[in-house]
């Protein structure tokens, strides 16, 4: 932030930042350091969505960086390495723990073999070091080998060859002093760090595939790379269950049943399941299309999401209440004007007067898991972290990111949604979302509460935009009951004019970057593309989830946004771990390139240069203080 007065506001600020530079000599320093930032390369950013529990493709595209480090190796080293021993040098990149391992228990761990690993991985290290400052790759390096691994990184002949020589006694010395695999370990993961900067996950990380606790450890772990969720609406869902709602943490348990990933409650959360599991056994009847446990979770789900809808007239869910319309004697349910079969009459705790009432063994099993949900600390620092690192939606280097949708009218006009008494549409509404989020995980509040299901589950959600139909796709074999119908915006967005609104809705112009959403599978075999609108719209969503391989034809994208421009990669399935150590077996991508840059980006031309001369400016007002006397120096600390 500027300061033009010398407002008393002013002198404040900058009397605090005369801590952090007492002098006139340190405002220099940081001035040249932050201009000279200023034209470096833009740093690599990757975004993507809907990873869906799928922790080992997710761990080897992060190892890999979407194919980036393949890229380099083979800049690097061109033909002299020949194609097995590139993949060899990538695949000990990727997972270095592991091919050490594997190298030692073939004997091929010689002294010669770890100093050939050695200075590649240096070669590698230097490159990609070349794009950041001396000051970010330091902090980038594990701690006990920071001062080492600087000196080689940083390696310049000179007129003797000294410094060579110099750097060639350090190897030797790594060599004799047995720490070779610690090295390997620190530069591995140093060039992991170093060839991508910034990670978005424009959504989803929970549910179907069994791995979202390991996925959210890894993003823990991610110290060095910055990282932010545009969150989705499974995100959403157990970010409200964590917070204690209770129709969340029923909606959690009935997707996690339903794909049977009973570890990830049961291992990696710790909830237990027995009570619950008990009481279906002796409450539903078995040896019907539904299990007990399904029907006992369908209607503890169905009672929870009628109280709210109940206490929620401006959610417009009244044909969401379903309950009430069973005849249990004729086995049917009335839709609007319609009657259909049931393919079950076992709801033995539906009260026909008292429909969304839970009885007293229900009451006592939601108030159980409730207490489990919001005391699992595992859960609780995953969800803590994606409340810390994220969003509804992001607006970063000319993107706007978000998962869902912006709700929309079919006129092309922005939907309206009463946000408790106040009428709220497009950036307003989602800046509405976003708040209200923080609240029910801040307070608990039953309002706030109340809207993160609604907000997981709402047809004008923007990270929803469907109209849910759980009942009839759990108990009406009549498939055109299933059909869910999607906001406006999924079909406006694919013309450009609909897409320019939004971005100068966000303040941003439209021509100029780009709209990058997850949430709708792109359907490549059916023709779909992930580009719309002119390019204007970049849908992400690949299909990581197992489940949706036979639908996308992929196995999930990864955009890349990079100083040369912006390309989409979209990924083959991912084999296994094994496959990619014995075989040196990558993920397999082809690139779309979306942007070629007409020139170099440069950190100056991104979001963090508005930053950087935005502290330039802060500083050259503190100098001009220091001259001006109005602020006095001090020495160095």
């Amino acid at each position: 932030m500027a300061y033009s007065d010398q407002s008393g506001q002013s002198i404040k600020y900058l009397t605090l930042l005369s801590d952090q530079f007492p002098n006139q000599r340190a405002v220099f320093s940081e001035i040249i350091n932050l201009q000279a930032i200023l034209n470096l390369p833009k740093s690599t950013e990757h975004f993507m969505s809907d990873l869906h529990g799928e922790y080992e493709a997710f761990l080897h595209i992060l190892n890999n960086c979407s194919g980036v480090i393949r890229e380099h190796v083979d800049e690097v080293f061109g033909n002299t390495l020949t194609h097995e021993e590139k993949g060899d040098l990538c695949t000990l990149i990727y997972y270095p723990h592991e091919k050490l391992a594997l190298v030692r228990e073939a004997r091929q761990d010689s002294p010669s073999w770890y100093k050939r690993m050695l200075d590649q991985l240096l070669a590698v290290a230097r490159r990609l070091s070349s794009r950041y400052t001396r000051s970010k790759v330091r902090k980038a390096i594990p701690h006990d080998f920071a001062y080492i691994i600087d000196e080689l990184l940083h390696t310049h002949p000179d007129e003797n060859n000294y410094r060579v020589r110099y750097h060639e006694r350090i190897i030797d010395s790594i060599l004799e002093t047995d720490s070779t695999e610690d090295f390997i370990f620190a530069l591995a993961e140093l060039i992991k760090v170093l060839a991508v900067d910034h990670i978005h996950l424009v959504g989803d990380i929970f549910d179907r595939g069994g791995g979202a606790a390991k996925i959210m450890d890894r993003l823990l772990r991610c110290t060095h790379q910055r990282t932010d969720i545009q969150w989705g609406n499974h995100d959403i869902l157990w970010m409200g269950a964590a917070a204690g709602q209770p129709a969340c943490i029923a909606t959690v348990l009935r997707n996690n049943l339903r794909y049977d990933n009973y570890e990830i409650l049961e291992n990696d959360y710790g909830i237990s399941l027995r009570e619950l599991v008990a009481f279906a056994d002796r409450t539903y009847t078995a040896g019907e299309p539904i299990t007990p446990l399904i029907k006992a979770i369908n209607v503890l789900l169905f009672k929870l999401e009628g109280q709210i809808i109940q206490r929620h007239p401006e959610f417009d869910m009244e044909d969401r209440l379903l309950l009430d319309k069973i005849d249990q004697a004729a086995g049917t349910v009335t839709i609007g004007s319609n009657s259909y079969p049931l393919i079950t009459s076992d709801f033995p705790t539906v009260d026909p007067e008292h429909p969304y009432e839970l009885n007293e063994d229900e009451q006592r099993i939601v108030d159980k898991l409730v207490y489990e949900f919001t005391n699992a600390d595992h859960l609780q620092r995953h969800v803590d972290f994606l409340y810390r690192h994220g969003s509804v939606y992001l607006v970063r280097n000319g993107n706007l990111l978000f998962h869902g949708c912006i709700p929309m009218n079919a006129d092309g006009t922005f939907a309206s949604m009463n946000c408790n008494g106040t009428w709220r549409a497009g950036r307003d509404y989602l800046d509405f979302c976003d708040d209200i989020a923080r609240r029910a995980w801040r307070t608990r509040e039953q309002d706030a509460m109340d809207w993160m299901w609604y907000l997981w589950v709402g047809n004008r959600s923007p990270v929803s935009g469907r109209l849910v139909k759980t009942f009839e796709r759990s108990y009406i074999e009549d498939q055109s009951t299933w059909a869910e119908p999607m906001d406006p915006y999924f079909e406006l967005t694919r013309d450009a004019y609909a897409c320019d609104a939004i971005m100068r809705e966000f303040g941003l112009v439209p021509g100029y970057g780009h709209i990058i959403n997850g949430h709708t599978p792109v359907k490549t075999l059916k023709g779909e593309s992930p580009l719309r609108a002119e390019g204007r719209l970049l849908v992400i969503d690949g299909g990581f989830c197992q489940a949706y391989h036979p639908k996308t034809g992929i196995a999930g994208y990864t955009l890349i946004s990079s100083s040369r421009g912006m390309r989409l990669k979209a990924h083959e399935a991912f084999k296994s771990v094994e496959e990619a150590l014995t075989r040196n077996a990558d993920i397999q991508s082809e690139t779309t390139q979306v942007d070629v840059a007409s020139r170099r980006i440069m950190v100056s031309d991104t979001d963090t240069g508005v930053e950087i001369r935005e502290r330039i400016n802060d500083l050259r007002q503190l100098l001009e203080a220091y001259r001006s006397g109005l602020i006095p120096e001090h020495a160095s600390k």
